[in-house]
C-alpha cells in the first residue's frame, strides 16, 4: 500500500513544492489550505495530490481533514506566515496572535491530530518547517522570532516525549528563500519592498531547494534521524550577514 503524506501551506512556496516532490517520491499526498482554487490547479498537474480546503487555525478544519485519512506516514507542517516588521515595542498583537495561531498553534493541533496515524504507521515522521529565525533574533522581527523559537522548541520537546515510539521528529529551518507571497505579505503588500529584500542577492534558497532537504530527509532509513537542518543560499553567512552584488 502506498504511504500517505500530508502537507500544509501547500497552495504556494514551499508547500507546493513539498507537495509536488513528496508525490514524485512516490506518496500519494493530500495537500492542504486555505486556498482551494490553487490546490485544484496543482491536484490536476499531479494526480497523487488530493487538495484538501484547511484551516490550520481552526480546530474543526483540522479534525475533518484527520477523520479523512485512511492512513498517516509523514505530516509536514508548513503552514506558517511572518506579518510585520514593527519593533516589539510598536509590535501589533493582532499580528502576533496571529502568527503564534498559525506557526505555533497551527503545528500543535496538526500534530495532535495525526500523530496516532504516524505512530500507527510503524515509520512515521513529522516534519517542523521552522526558519533560522527560530534560532536566532533580530530587529524587526520579534513577533516571527518569537513563533519561530517557540515551533523549534516544540520539535525538541517532540523528539524527547517520543523518544522509542515508531516516528521520526524531523526539524528544517531554511534561511533566505524567495518564495511567492512571503516577503509580500510581511510588508502588508507592499511589493517593492518585499522585493528589496533579494535584491542583488545572488541565488536565494528556491521552494524547490527546500522541498528536496524534506525530502531527502522524510526518505531516510527508519533508524536515521535527521534532528535539524538548516538550510541557507551561499551567500546568507548569517541573518544580518547577506552577501550582494556590486551594480
Amino acid at each position: 500500500m502506498r504511504k500517505t503524506a500530508v502537507v500544509t501551506g501547500a497552495s504556494s512556496g514551499i508547500g507546493a513544492a513539498t507537495a509536488r516532490r513528496l508525490a514524485a517520491e512516490g506518496y500519494d499526498v493530500v495537500a492542504g489550505a486555505r486556498r482551494r482554487e490553487r490546490l485544484d490547479k496543482l491536484a490536476s498537474d499531479v494526480p497523487s495530490i488530493r487538495p484538501v480546503t484547511l484551516d490550520v487555525t481552526s480546530q474543526e478544519s483540522v479534525d475533518a481533514l484527520a477523520g479523512s485519512l485512511e492512513r498517516c506516514d509523514v505530516l509536514v507542517n508548513n503552514a506558517g506566515g511572518a506579518f510585520g516588521l514593527e519593533p516589539v515595542a510598536d509590535g501589533r498583537v493582532d499580528d502576533w496572535q496571529r502568527m503564534y495561531d498559525t506557526n505555533v498553534l497551527g503545528s500543535l493541533r496538526m500534530t495532535q491530530a495525526l500523530l496516532p496515524g504516524l505512530i500507527a504507521s510503524g515509520d512515521g515522521v513529522l516534519v517542523m518547517l521552522t526558519s533560522t529565525a527560530g534560532h536566532e533574533s533580530y530587529e524587526g522581527g520579534g513577533g516571527y522570532t518569537s513563533a519561530k523559537h517557540a515551533q523549534a522548541t516544540m520539535t525538541e520537546t517532540l523528539r524527547l516525549e517520543l523518544v522509542g515510539q515508531p516516528v521520526r521528529i524531523v526539524e528544517i529551518a531554511p534561511g533566505m528563500v524567495k518564495s511567492e507571497g512571503f516577503a509580500v505579505t510581511r510588508f502588508r503588500g507592499d511589493e517593492a519592498a518585499a522585493a528589496r529584500v533579494y535584491e542583488r542577492v545572488p541565488g536565494p534558497l528556491s521552494p524547490d531547494d527546500v522541498a528536496d532537504a524534506i525530502a531527502w530527509s522524510v526518505t531516510r532509513p527508519a533508524h536515521v534521524n535527521v534532528d535539524r537542518m538548516i538550510i541557507r543560499p551561499r551567500a546568507q553567512a548569517a541573518q544580518h550577514r547577506v552577501h550582494r552584488v556590486s551594480e
